[in-house]
Formats: C-alpha cells, structure tokens, sequence
C-alpha cells in the first residue's frame, strides 16, 4: 500500500515526535469534552478513597489519544504506567507474568485489546474482578491449580474494533469511553500549541487551514504541521500562514477535505467502472488493487463519516458531495 501522509495508524515518524507533543495533565488535553468531565470526577473520586481506578476502556478510529489519555490517567494518579498490546502477549503464561509484576496502584495499558486470544483473556477475568489469578502447575494427574493474590491494579484498555471485544471482558469494564474525531477548531488548537512546543512561527488561518485537512485525528494535524513546517523554513523563511499551508497541502495532494489520492481513487473508481454504485467490497478492493480489509478499516470510516459514500444493502455508493467534490456531474462529467 502506498504511504500515505494521512495515515492514522502510528509511524516510526509519530513515536519520534509524539511523546514531546503529548499533554501531561487533563486540563492540558484538548477535545473529547464529555469524556474529561467525568473522568476527572472518576480520577477525584477515587483519589479520595485511596483505591485504583476502575478499570476503563476506550474506544474509536487511531490517532484520537487513547494512548495519551492513558499516559495523563497515571499521572494524575500518580502510578506507574506498563504498557503492552494485545499481539504482544501470545500465552496465559505471558499475561500471568505481566500481572504478577504489578505494584499496588500501578497502570496496565493494553492497545490493541480486542487481539487478545481467548486463552488469554480467560487470565483477565478474575485479575479484574478479584485482584487475582489461579495458575495450573504440572500436567497430567499430578497437576495443581495455584491461587495467586494480584496487587490492586488498573486495567485501561485501547481499541479501534469495540465490536470485537467478547461480552465478557467489555462488561468487566467499569468506565466505557467511545472518542470523537475533533472539530476543526479543537484540531486548531492542538496544531498551536504543538507548534509552540516544535518552535515553529504559525497564524491561526494557518494552523486552520491545516486542522480542517487533518481528518479529525490529532496525530494527523502533528503530522502535517512536521511537513508544512519543512515548506515554510525552506520557501517562506519559516512562518506558516494560510497560504503557506494551502500551498504546502496542495502540493502533497491533501485536499479541502483531507482526502488525499488514494481516497479519490475510490470514488473515482466507482464512479468510472460501476456508475457510482452499489459496489460489493471485494468487487471495489479487486478494481483499485486493495485489499479489501484495508478498504473496510483504512479508507471507509472517513468517507462514510463525511457522506462521500454511503452503504446499502446491495454495496456501497458515492453520494451527490462526491460527485461536487471532485467536479463532476451524474453522467462522470466534469
């Protein structure tokens, strides 16, 4: 597949600039306004009482902060935060190791977590409820089952597929948070005060023009503050204005809307080969060369959102926007 400068799943890139860019505190971190609110009732709370936090999962498309909401959970509790993902832990054995590591009042971080094979979510399920885990020691016969107190821990789990989580661990859950994609105006914000951290010289019709084209995603708006930052120092004597962003952006094929030509291809391609749709999913995936995983989980949720295509029950397709997007009449007419 090819890279895509709008890509939300974290690059080698996004590690390296991240972690500066990231808030440390709750008031410091923007958008996602109801969830702030009572999760800083729920921190308060529990600070109070002296106990953990109840366990919480969050939820949404990447590059929303799930991972960042984590990282100001445990500062605000002042615990330590382990983090891990569900690919990484492949036995019983694995999860049982990480668990029995924990201090009191520490952070478990799992991303991922609708990956989790059964066998080992199956370890999870009395960690969370009891604070502990039984361990089979032996084979055969001469087996033994070992009850292993836990320290008193938090479990905050990552996902991007809810819908994939069994009933049985979702509902072990006590707090349960969907993330919004962020407005224009939050994504604004969020470019500023990165470019404050990166010493960049930005206005705020810059850091608009560039909030409107980051599709929602915070990790997005870094990202291309990185790349319209490079055009600045190098045609504009640093500062990023709305020109300079509007210049830079085209030039990288990142439209008004954030789509970018792998997503124009889609449409195109309905468009030109199957007269707008209804198109099935693998039919779509097997004319532009994707896989069609890719097209469900990558490319849709954006242009759904935005009501550049819609689902039906034969297939998928483009609506009048699309069309007025790219210039074109019923007929593929420009």
């Amino acid at each position: 597949m090819e890279k895509r400068v709008i890509e939300t799943k974290i690059t080698e890139e996004d590690v390296k600039i991240e972690g500066s860019l990231r808030p440390k505190c709750l008031e410091d971190y923007i958008g996602q306004e109801k969830m702030k609110k009572t999760l800083r009732i729920y921190i308060d709370a529990a600070k109070n009482r002296n106990d953990p936090l109840d366990h919480c999962l969050f939820y949404g498309p990447p590059g929303l902060g799930k991972t960042t909401i984590a990282g100001i959970i445990a500062e605000e509790m002042g615990a330590h935060l382990k983090i891990t993902s569900g690919p990484a832990i492949e036995k019983p054995g694995d999860m049982a190791a990480i668990l029995n590591n924990l201090q009191d009042g520490d952070i478990l971080f799992v991303d991922e977590i609708h990956r989790l094979n059964r066998q080992v979510e199956e370890v999870l399920y009395p960690a969370m409820e009891d604070f502990a885990i039984d361990i089979m020691i032996g084979k055969g016969p001469t087996a033994k089952s070992l009850h292993l107190p836990l320290p008193k821990f938090t479990l905050i789990g990552a996902t991007t597929r809810a819908g994939l989580l069994s009933a049985p661990l979702r509902d072990r859950f006590g707090v349960i948070n969907h993330l919004e994609f962020y407005s224009y105006e939050e994504l604004s914000t969020i470019i500023i005060n990165s470019a404050k951290v990166l010493k960049v010289k930005i206005d705020e019709k810059g850091a608009y023009e560039m909030g409107r084209r980051s599709r929602g995603t915070p990790r997005i708006a870094n990202r291309l503050l990185k790349r319209v930052r490079d055009f600045a120092e190098v045609k504009y004597g640093g500062e990023i204005t709305e020109e300079v962003a509007n210049l830079a952006l085209d030039l990288m094929e990142v439209d008004k809307y954030g789509l970018d030509n792998l997503d124009r291809t889609i449409l195109n391609t309905m468009i030109g080969k199957f007269d707008g749709g209804p198109v099935g999913l693998d039919t779509l995936a097997a004319a532009i060369g994707e896989d069609s995983g890719t097209i469900e989980d990558v490319y849709e949720p954006y242009l759904l959102k935005n009501g550049f295509i819609n689902r039906t029950p034969r297939g998928r397709v483009v609506t009048d926007l699309a069309y007025h997007h790219l210039g074109l009449d019923r007929e593929g007419n420009r």
